[in-house]
């Protein structure tokens, strides 16, 4: 009767330990979840803020504006534009005449 009651009381407590074991784990796991959801909110949040970011310093204008006072570039106009040809030969192209067309009235 006494090895009995001794198995018994080591099987009970050995599955005490185990519960035990178990909800520690399973709150770790929890507090763990709940981390990796604040993260990624927090990623989310600053995807969008990049995002936003990216789309104002991309505008044509800023770029341009960039290019211009940065770089020291100009726009390529007809007369400071050389054609390359297919043999390596650089080849001015004639500044085309502009010819005033009519205005039209609104009607």
């Amino acid at each position: 009767m006494t090895r009995i009651s001794l198995l018994l009381l080591v099987a009970v407590m050995g599955s005490a330990m185990a519960i035990v074991h178990t909800q520690y784990e399973a709150r770790r796991l929890y507090t763990a979840l709940h981390r990796a959801l604040a993260e990624s909110r927090q990623l989310e949040s600053d995807h969008k803020r990049l995002q936003v970011e990216r789309r104002a310093q991309a505008t044509p204008l800023r770029i341009e504006a960039l290019a211009r006072d940065q770089l020291h570039m100009r726009m390529a106009t007809p007369a400071i534009t050389q054609w390359v040809t297919e043999d390596g030969q650089a080849v001015a192209m004639p500044v085309p005449e502009v010819v005033p067309t009519p205005a039209r009235t609104a009607r």
